[in-house]
């Protein structure tokens, strides 16, 4: 779930409207995948061992990946979606089935997250888990002296005042990861369809709005470094990396739950050289590869072999990277909820963020 900066997404835009997707005189692969979720060497080495050459551009959230893949206007070969959308795409007809006779590395990924995988795409017929991590608190213990545990440090109006960060929240930047906190905190589904339970989440964050500094993804990650907010929502990848160079943060998944999610790689139906992609996401599936990757990006990854071959002990043994399996029990995944339900979410969000 990586993003990368606005400035960025322009000049990706810009190329794209300049360039799009031409063909190569040599045997190309067309990657499309987040911002800054791959480690550039495992590019250079791919094209180098497979004489393939790869041509490679980023999006910043899934829903700006959606429409590009939907209309056609640029035509991918492999593809990183997150579950939700994974489910998506799968229903609207828009992947083709992976042969797994070219994937023989996806005997190193762990069951565990293939079986989670069967809850958007049942048989792992079209996807490969990527990379997965969940969703939680960055807090600076020097700047908050109460422990945190509970989504109660982003909604507590007595706790934020008390630890005196009232107008100084990092929150996410992101219709399904806030109304999943809110919906955690409230003890509802994050995945409910109930329009009651919506509207409750919507007024709690409605009423968290005033305690807020910014709504943000990247940003949180050089603020929460640099000392300028308290607090803050992240991702799992993203908090290992800031703790390694502010000692002084800590992640938490609150004990009302949130979610874990996973990313995977798919190959859009269109694809113009499915047997590119499926070399790609074999390479992928490789266990120094895979665990090159999660040393670049600190993402957890879900190739066991890779993990057997992590050396630092602190990492392999990290509770944010490779939580415990009472922390993942009461996490969920999002499901793909369908368009009605989408444009619901949205537009309550629209509704807290114009409060």
């Amino acid at each position: 779930m990586k993003k990368f900066s606005f400035i960025l997404l322009f000049a990706f835009v810009g190329i794209i409207g300049l360039t799009g997707c031409q063909k190569s005189s040599k045997p190309t692969v067309y990657v499309y995948n987040w911002g800054e979720y791959i480690d550039p060497d495992v590019i250079d080495s791919f094209e180098k061992e497979t004489g393939i050459k790869v041509e490679y551009n980023e999006f910043e959230q899934n829903e700006d990946m959606y429409p590009v893949i939907k209309t056609g206007s640029v035509k991918y070969d492999v593809v990183c979606p997150s579950d939700y959308m994974i489910q998506k795409m799968i229903d609207e007809n828009l992947l083709a089935e992976i042969n797994y006779d070219n994937v023989p590395n996806i005997k190193n990924i762990d069951t565990i997250y293939l079986k989670s995988a069967e809850n958007f795409d049942p048989g792992n017929k079209y996807s490969v888990p990527y990379c997965w991590g969940t969703v939680g608190i960055l807090y600076n213990k020097s700047m908050i002296k109460e422990p945190i545990d509970s989504w109660d440090a982003l909604f507590d109006k007595d706790f934020i005042e008390r630890n005196g960060y009232s107008g100084d929240i990092l929150m996410i930047n992101s219709v399904r990861d806030a109304f999943g906190i809110a919906l955690s905190y409230l003890g509802y589904s994050i995945n409910t369809t109930d329009q009651s339970q919506l509207e409750e989440a919507k007024k709690l964050l409605q009423s968290q709005f005033p305690m807020v500094d910014a709504y943000v993804v990247d940003q949180v990650r050089d603020k929460m470094i640099g000392g300028e907010n308290p607090i803050g929502v992240i991702y799992s990848g993203e908090a290992i990396f800031t703790q390694r160079e502010n000692k002084d943060l800590e992640y938490v998944v609150p004990k009302e739950g949130s979610n874990v999610w996973i990313d995977g790689w798919v190959i859009p139906k269109n694809a113009p050289n499915k047997e590119y992609a499926e070399k790609w996401i074999n390479y992928m599936c490789d266990p120094e590869i895979a665990l090159k990757n999660f040393e670049y990006i600190t993402y957890s990854t879900p190739n066991k072999a890779a993990r057997d071959l992590i050396k630092d002990e602190d990492i392999k043994n990290s509770k944010v990277a490779f939580p415990e399996a009472s922390v993942l029990e009461r996490c969920q995944t999002y499901q793909y909820l369908g368009t009605d339900l989408e444009k619901l979410y949205l537009d309550k969000w629209n509704e807290v963020k114009s409060n």
